[in-house]
């Protein structure tokens, strides 16, 4: 069964984050510079939230909230659901799904930090797997294996 920690082992374990009185706007400049969906709050070693373009678009954007002036604290979603690195890809996804989150921190038993998965590196690594599977299978076909 494929775990979490495949995913992170392919993509890497780098976490871009922020700190919960950066603006706004700095949260939004991070993503867009790194072509990402979300950032992690963090207050010194410690997950305190999540900042994701959702939360931009709904409570600044829609809140008519002047980004320069929104701290990232005051918008971003406390509740941060997480995995392990053992979590399997599965129930990732369900969480994912049942949860309608769409980025989820990876933690060890200890509660260290270890990355951060999305819904696009689930459905790339299901893409990637049965890619090998139907090259697998023309090849049994073909007659060369």
């Amino acid at each position: 069964m494929a775990t979490v920690q495949e995913i992170l082992t392919k993509k890497g374990q780098q976490i871009l984050s922020i700190g919960t009185r950066e603006t706004a706007l700095e949260a939004a400049q991070l993503m867009n510079r790194h072509k990402i969906g979300s950032l992690l709050v963090m207050d010194e070693q410690t997950v305190v939230g999540i900042i994701t373009e959702r939360d931009l678009l709904e409570r600044v954007l829609v809140g008519r909230r002047d980004p320069l002036d929104t701290p990232v604290g005051e918008v971003m979603t406390s509740e941060v659901l997480c995995c392990q690195p053992h979590t399997s890809i599965e129930e990732a996804r369900s969480v994912m799904k049942n949860r309608r989150v769409r980025h989820l921190p990876v933690v060890s038993e200890e509660g260290q930090l270890r990355g951060l998965i999305s819904i696009g590196d689930l459905n790339a690594h299901e893409a990637f797997s049965k890619e090998q599977t139907i090259h697998v299978m023309t090849e049994y076909i073909q007659g060369r294996t």
